[in-house]
């Protein structure tokens, strides 16, 4: 009987156990740890997992089933299985946090593509190789920003030249120097990328509280510290050290960083023999201190010294065709000794009078001081090289065609004081939100020019241009002697400057589709005096005006038009001619701008994508003509020009490797000018063709060994003929400027990877890495040296290239 009820208890469960099986697993983290409390169930059954994630659970035998995970803090997942053995089978899952989720619908900001902005990844710019690695190094890679310096931070934007370009650091607007003439003067960009938390740029069309510049608008943020933390770099051109800490809890943070940067392996690398003898030197700091909800006060200063020693010894450069090959041989004297002193100070106040008002006061004070002295005397011989191959002197020079010497003279010396006092509101109302702003602007700058060069061609001085020509020794000449060009001026002038805005935003939805809007306009008032003479004062009206629309389809493509009249009060550079002499009536260079643009998101390869496209079109008047040396822009300080500027860039942009963003940039751009109705000439920025590739990727089996691509090529710019000839009749370009760099770094520990024992314990990041610049060794160009042949009388361009094949060894740390 009890065999019976037995029996009868336990057949059930043996009938059931034939039709089930038996599933079990853990459930983790992308850290590898246990969740405890998920829910794992299908139809009518589930259970939960336990406090080290283990979970177990009878399922159907040979039926496919819908698995789910679920937990509150979480992203729901779902597995297909089918059991196909009844003995049991395994299923482990690692769970995404829902925050996780929430950080990369932040990321994508709608907002940043309505209003045209391109939003920079910090790690993409501290990751980007390059000779100047930061900010504008990334932003050289994008279409329509070019340069064909890579010892220069400078840039040209969709035609404009560098002083077209706004920069601002949390607000500020920030300067470049006024008296460098070469990259390899510069040194240290203004930010710092060691302190920035956001970028933003954006390459045209942009809104009305920007000022008033005609190319582009950088707005960098630099972050509020959470951590207490130190970070270190160190590499073969320099290094930095960057101290961050939140000094009093929800009240006050401060992050410092010191730089220095040491260009001699790059200056090194070029074709004349030196003595070279930098000193690159940066030190900035930011405070941030909570006085309540409502009061924060910030202050942002900046203290740097370049010191540029530079003793020029010999150069040799061969040139030419294979069939008539030359080579010029210079033998230099004297030395250039240039100081570049910058001290900047901000301190702003933010005060939100209620939930829908804030605003914004801010006061700042710039000062340059700039010395720029050099006596340095060459002196040449420009020859034609042996290419007989059986002959003794094969490669040798075996004819000289032109012999002569020069002599360059400066003592060049500005002080530059500029003054700021501003005030910001913002006031919001649901989705309608109104800015405005004051600016008082005082410019007290003091210039003193002492320059000369005298010109010798086979022991005869040579005159400049406009002068009689002299022919000896077959005719004597009983003309003075006067340098080839003199410059011999002081200026002391002042500028006093109001600006305003106003703008409004709206975001709305017009049936299904999202709609954002903004319509603004600046106003600009100034006046120029100094040096005895009397400016009248000159006001501009800039309207501009934006937007953008978001179509309720299936694919993702946002569509966007901005534009406006844009307008560029002269700073003092452009007041100053090619002789140093102030023109005080100078009108404002103008532009009417329009920009129509898409951005199209989408998924490849299971990845996420962007495609972004822009067309533009720039039509300027009152246009001060210039010519650029290098870095250096030389005004003729008039307003005798019309020109026009128009193209289109694409970028490409994504994940073409799992987990790094990359991107390849193309861009095409005509610029023209007309000078006193001579007709049109290519200006001076006119880079016909772009294209650009930052590629990151990793070895799979060795993820930490990552490895970093920067490749850019841009076609020739105008600028091959001497600074003082008709540029009508010299309408010479440049070489196409070709450059690779590549790095390769291997990350020991980073914020994925921690040690709790151990040597690498004590850090927090610590990588290795070493970077080959210029990789195939191409010999770019910049300018060219101007020769003499005595006996055809005619002028040999010579190209002054830029640097070779570098190796550098890089370290970085943080603790």
């Amino acid at each position: 009987m009890k065999k019976l009820l037995l029996l009868f208890i336990f057949f059930p469960l043996f009938i059931f156990s034939q039709k089930t099986t038996l599933l079990k697993g853990s459930v983790k983290n992308k850290n590898n740890e246990p969740i405890e409390g998920v829910s794992i169930s299908y139809k009518q059954s589930g259970t939960t997992s336990d406090e080290n994630g283990r979970y177990q659970l009878r399922i159907p035998f040979k039926e496919e089933i819908s698995l789910k995970f679920s937990h509150i803090s979480y992203r729901t997942t779902t597995r297909n299985i089918t059991a196909k053995s009844r003995n049991g089978i395994r299923l482990s899952v690692t769970l995404i946090s829902n925050t996780e989720e929430l950080e990369e619908i932040i990321v994508r900001d709608r907002k940043k593509e309505a209003q045209g902005l391109q939003n920079i990844n910090i790690k993409t710019v501290k990751n980007t190789v390059g000779a100047n690695a930061g900010v504008e190094n990334v932003l050289m890679t994008l279409p329509g920003v070019s340069n064909n310096n890579e010892l220069s931070t400078q840039y040209n934007v969709r035609g404009g030249n560098f002083d077209e370009n706004l920069v601002y650091v949390n607000g500020i607007q920030v300067y470049r120097p006024f008296l460098i003439r070469s990259g390899q003067q510069e040194g240290l960009s203004f930010i710092n990328p060691n302190m920035v938390q956001n970028i933003n740029f954006s390459a045209g069309g942009f809104q009305a509280k920007y000022g008033d510049r005609l190319s582009s608008v950088l707005d960098i943020t630099y972050r509020k510290p959470k951590e207490v933390a130190t970070s270190i770099e160190g590499s073969l051109l320099g290094g930095s050290v960057t101290f961050e800490a939140p000094i009093i809890e929800d009240k006050l943070t401060a992050i410092s960083s010191f730089r220095y940067r040491d260009n001699s392996l790059f200056v090194n690398s070029k074709q004349i023999e030196t003595n070279f003898r930098p000193t690159f030197i940066d030190f900035q700091t930011f405070l941030s201190y909570n006085a309540s909800d409502r009061l924060r006060f910030n202050l942002l200063s900046n203290f740097s010294i370049n010191s540029y020693n530079f003793q020029p010894i010999s150069r040799r450069t061969r040139f030419g065709t294979v069939a008539n090959p030359l080579e010029l041989t210079v033998f230099y004297t004297g030395q250039e000794e240039d100081n570049y002193l910058t001290l900047f100070g901000a301190f702003s106040t933010e005060f939100e009078v209620n939930d829908k008002l804030i605003l914004t006061g801010t006061v700042s004070r710039y000062n340059t001081q700039e010395e720029e002295h050099f006596d340095i005397g060459a002196t040449y011989n420009l020859g034609e090289v042996d290419t007989n191959i059986g002959s003794e002197n094969f490669g040798d020079v075996e004819f000289s065609q032109g012999i002569g010497s020069q002599l360059n003279h400066a003592r060049n010396d500005l002080d530059a004081l500029i003054t700021n006092a501003e005030i910001r509101g913002k006031y919001k109302s649901n989705r309608l939100q109104f800015e405005f702003g004051a600016k008082l602007q005082k410019e007290d700058i003091r210039d003193r020019i002492r320059e000369w060069e005298i010109i010798d061609s086979l022991g005869f001085s040579t005159r400049p241009p406009g002068f009689a020509t002299n022919n000896q020794p077959f005719e004597p000449f009983a003309g003075p002697i006067v340098p080839f060009q003199n410059i011999r001026t002081e200026n002391n002038i002042q500028i006093n400057r109001i600006s305003g805005f106003a703008q409004f935003n709206e975001r709305l939805f017009w049936e299904d589709n999202e709609v954002w809007y903004n319509v603004g306009v600046r106003a600009h008032n100034w006046r120029v005096s100094g040096n005895g003479l009397n400016s009248k004062s000159q006001t501009i009206i800039s309207p501009r005006a934006q937007f953008a629309i978001k179509p309720n389809w299936h694919k993702d493509m946002l569509f966007r038009a901005s534009g406006g009249w844009y307008s560029q009060p002269p700073s003092y550079r452009e007041l100053r001619d090619f002789d140093g002499n102030i023109n005080v009536d100078l009108k404002a260079q103008r532009s009417i701008h329009l920009v129509l643009g898409m951005d199209y998101s989408f998924e490849m390869w299971g990845r996420p994508f962007k495609l972004t496209a822009e067309a533009y079109y720039k039509d300027l008047s009152n246009v001060n003509t210039y010519t650029v040396d290098n870095v250096r822009i030389r005004y003729r300080a008039n307003n005798n020009a019309t020109a026009y500027a128009n193209g289109i860039d694409v970028r490409l942009n994504g994940e073409f490797v799992p987990g790094s963003d990359s991107w390849v940039s193309i861009g095409y751009l005509k610029t023209e000018e007309n000078q006193d109705n001579r007709g049109n000439i290519s200006r001076p920025t006119d880079q016909r063709f772009k294209f650009a590739i930052l590629f990151q990727d990793y070895v799979p089996n060795l993820p930490n060994l990552k490895a970093y691509l920067n490749l850019v090529y841009n076609s020739g710019v105008p600028g091959g003929s001497p600074a003082y000839a008709d540029v009508y009749d010299f309408q010479n370009r440049l070489r196409d400027y070709r450059r690779a760099d590549i790095g390769v770094s291997y990350i020991f520990t980073d914020v994925n990877k921690q040690y709790k024992t151990g040597f690498l314990s004590k850090f927090r990041e610590l990588s290795a890495g070493l970077e080959l610049f210029n990789m195939f060794d191409i010999q770019n160009a910049i300018t060219n040296t101007w020769v003499r042949d005595s006996f055809s009388k005619r002028q040999f361009g010579i190209p002054n290239f830029l640097t070779g094949r570098i190796l550098n060894f890089k370290l970085a740390m943080k603790l």
